[in-house]
């Protein structure tokens, strides 16, 4: 879990495919599974934390896609 809500921290923040490969945090198709809905629904709280991300991802799961909710519901969120 802590791995997932790094990741989406990172796409969050723009950085390149290389550095999330380097960083080893997610797997490929779950940050691409996220970070539109990151971007969309989350942009306010990018910079306050995991924790807070993945709350707010929670929060608006009506509208996040599907596969970012299959993300969320694959690490028990």
């Amino acid at each position: 879990m802590r791995k997932l809500l790094v990741a989406l921290t990172l796409m969050s923040a723009f950085l390149s495919t290389a550095a999330f490969a380097q960083a080893g945090r997610g797997t490929d198709s779950e940050q691409k599974a996220c970070t539109r809905d990151v971007q969309k629904f989350c942009r306010p709280v990018i910079d306050q934390g995991d924790f807070t991300i993945l709350a707010c991802l929670k929060e608006n799961r009506a509208k996040i896609s599907q596969a970012c909710d299959q993300v969320l519901k694959n690490h028990n969120q």
